[in-house]
């Protein structure tokens, strides 16, 4: 998979303000940002992302995706400082 497929695969399934997506075809590093992220932890957020990626990961198209998750808010402030 290719990063432009991994975000629209991602973006499909979980509403993004923000997806970034670097990496060397099979370890990815992503930064999203999604109001679905309100309220959750970081594992539960890691969740929802790894959820939307389906049996990818089970069938090794997508080897390892490390990321960093945020709301709107926590963004907006990662951004001011």
């Amino acid at each position: 998979m290719t990063a432009d497929d991994i975000k629209a695969t991602i973006s499909a399934h979980l509403p993004c303000d923000y997806i970034t997506l670097e990496g060397d075809g099979r370890h990815w590093y992503a930064v999203i940002v999604s109001p679905e992220f309100e309220g959750k932890r970081a594992i539960q957020r890691h969740q929802r992302v790894y959820a939307t990626l389906g049996d990818k990961m089970a069938r090794d198209e997508v080897h390892a995706l490390s990321m960093k998750t945020f709301t709107p808010a926590e963004w907006a402030a990662a951004q001011q400082g």
